[in-house]
């Protein structure tokens, strides 16, 4: 999709920062509508889309099952 979309998975943080998965929602968002900045017509349904993106981001992090692939030593 887009080359330079960060990983915000990171070890030893479970969820990332509310900044962090709002950047990337918006980001997101403005590839797959195709606008930079929408339209006041269509700014609110904008600003809802990337609630819902952050939202469902930090839900997916809440829910993965982080497995610590370090032997114990």
């Amino acid at each position: 999709m887009c080359r330079n979309i960060r990983n915000l998975r990171q070890p030893g943080r479970r969820v990332p920062s509310h900044h962090e998965l709002e950047d990337a929602a918006l980001q997101f968002v403005r590839k797959i509508s195709g606008y930079r900045k929408p339209s006041r017509a269509n700014q609110e349904a904008f600003d809802l889309a990337v609630r819902q993106i952050a939202e469902a981001g930090r839900q997916l992090f809440r829910s993965l099952r982080i497995h610590n692939s370090r032997k114990a030593a």
